[in-house]
C-alpha cells in the first residue's frame, strides 16, 4: 500500500490517527505509546504483503515485512556497535559503518543492474537508509550518546514519513519523543495537521491532476522543441504539487503524534538563484546533503591540505553532494546527469557571484531580482526535465 496514493490509504491511517487524537484531547500521558502502536500496526499494515524477492533469475517468495525487520535489525546492530565502540575507546571507522548501512540501498539499487528482473528492496527503503545513516553520523560524532531501541525504530519506521519523506533527523525527532505535549500544545498540533492535510488534497489530487490530465498528458507524445518545451513547464509544475502535497500529508499526520517533521518545500519557484533553491526545494534532503557530504568532504580536503587553491575543494564537494543525490534517485543516467547538473550550477553561481561581487554588472533591485527568479526558474526547469528521463527517449 503506497502511502498516500489513494484514497484507501487515508481510511486506513484513520485507525491509528484516532486514538492519537483522543489521547491528546485528554491528557499528556500515553502519547508514546500510541505513537509506537501506531508505527508497529501500520508497519504491518503496509508490509504484511507476500512479494517474490527475485535473485539472479530465481524467485523467492517471502513477505515484504520480513524484509524491512532484517534491515531495521542490521541498522541497529550497527548503530549499537558504533556506540558501544566510542565507549570502549575504539570507535568503528566512519567508512565501514556507513558502508555496511547502504550496503541494502546499493543492492536494491545495482541488482537489476547486474541480473535482468531482480528485485531486492521495499518501500521507502531509500528514506530509512538516510534516516539510519543519520544515526550512523552522528554516532559518529558524539552528539548521539544514547540509543533506546524503542525511540530508534519508531523513529527509523515513523509511518507517516516512511516512504514519502521528508527526513527528519534523530536528534530533532527525540526532541519531540522525550516532550510532554499539554492538550493545549496538542490543538495546536491539530490545527497545523488539519491545514496541511488540506493543502496535500489541494496540492496532490487537484493541482497535480490537473496539471497532468489537461497538459502534461497533452503534450508527452509531441516530438519537437516547442512539445518539448512545454512538457519541461508541465513537469515541472506537476512535480511541485505531487511532492509538495506528499510532504504536506506526511507532516500533517506527524503532528497528530506530536512528531514535527521538517516542512520540505517554502516557494521554491520564487528562489533567486540555485543555492536558494535548494534552501526552498527538498529541504530535508538537500540539508542532508549539505551536512553529511558536502561539509564532512569540504572538512576533510581542509585538514588534510588535498588542494591549494581553498575553492577547489568546495567546488568538487558540491559536484559529489548533488551528484550522490542524483544516484540516491536511481542508476539511470538521467538522474546521476540531474545531479552533476545541479552541482555544476552551484559551482557556476559561486563563481559568478564572487566574480560580480567586483564588478557589479548584476544588481539587487526589484527589476533585478525578477530577473534572478526568471533565470533561475528556468534553469531548475531544465534540471526536471533531465530528471524526467524525456530527453533519453527523443
Amino acid at each position: 500500500m503506497t502511502p498516500y496514493a489513494g484514497f484507501t490509504y487515508f481510511g486506513v491511517a484513520l485507525y491509528p490517527s484516532l486514538p492519537a487524537i483522543v489521547q491528546g484531547l485528554f491528557g499528556p500521558r500515553g502519547r508514546r505509546a500510541v505513537l509506537v502502536a501506531a508505527v508497529l500496526g501500520m508497519t504491518i499494515v503496509q508490509y504484511w504483503h507476500p512479494v517474490r524477492l527475485t535473485v539472479g533469475g530465481v524467485r523467492f517468495p517471502v513477505h515484504e515485512l520480513w524484509l524491512v525487520a532484517a534491515f531495521a535489525a542490521l541498522q541497529w546492530t550497527l548503530a549499537r556497535g558504533m556506540l558501544a565502540g566510542r565507549a570502549s575507546g575504539r570507535p568503528w571507522p566512519l567508512a565501514v559503518s556507513a558502508g555496511l548501512s547502504l550496503a541494502p540501498l546499493a543492492a536494491a539499487m545495482l541488482s537489476p543492474l547486474l541480473s535482468a528482473g531482480s528485485r531486492l528492496e521495499f518501500l521507502g527503503l531509500s528514506y530509512v537508509t538516510f534516516r539510519s545513516l543519520d544515526v550512523v553520523f552522528g554516532v559518529h560524532d558524539g552528539v548521539i550518546r544514547r540509543l533506546p531501541v524503542v525511540q530508534y525504530l519508531a523513529y527509523l519506521l515513523f509511518f507517516p514519513t516512511v516512504s514519502a519523506g521528508p527526513i527528519d533527523r534523530f536528534r530533532r525527532f527525540g526532541r519531540d519523543w522525550e516532550a510532554t505535549r499539554s492538550r493545549s500544545a496538542f490543538l495546536e498540533d491539530l490545527d497545523g495537521a488539519v491545514q496541511r492535510i488540506v493543502r496535500g488534497f489541494f496540492y496532490k489530487f487537484v493541482m497535480a491532476r490537473l496539471v497532468r490530465e489537461h497538459w502534461m498528458q497533452a503534450v508527452a507524445g509531441g516530438t519537437g522543441f516547442a512539445a518539448t518545451f512545454s512538457y519541461m513547464y508541465a513537469y515541472s509544475l506537476y512535480l511541485f504539487f505531487d511532492f509538495a502535497g506528499y510532504s504536506a500529508f506526511a507532516i500533517g499526520f506527524s503532528y497528530l503524534f506530536g512528531v514535527h517533521t521538517p516542512e520540505n518545500f517554502d516557494r521554491p519557484f520564487l528562489a533567486r538563484n540555485i543555492r536558494d533553491f535548494w534552501n526552498r526545494w527538498h529541504m530535508t534532503l538537500s540539508f542532508w546533503f549539505r551536512d553529511h557530504v558536502y561539509t564532512r568532504f569540504v572538512l576533510a580536503a581542509a585538514k588534510g591540505r588535498w588542494f591549494s587553491d581553498i575553492h577547489t575543494a568546495s567546488y568538487l564537494g558540491f559536484l559529489l553532494a548533488m551528484g550522490l543525490m542524483g544516484l540516491w534517485h536511481g542508476t539511470a543516467w538521467y538522474y546521476v546527469a540531474y545531479g552533476l547538473y545541479h552541482g555544476a550550477l552551484l559551482v557556476a553561481h559561486d563563481v559568478f557571484t564572487r566574480w560580480n561581487k567586483a564588478r557589479r554588472i548584476w544588481g539587487d533591485g526589484p527589476l533585478w531580482q525578477a530577473a534572478s527568479i526568471f533565470v533561475t526558474f528556468h534553469a531548475v526547469a531544465f534540471g526536471f526535465l533531465l530528471f524526467s528521463g524525456r530527453l533519453a527517449h527523443t
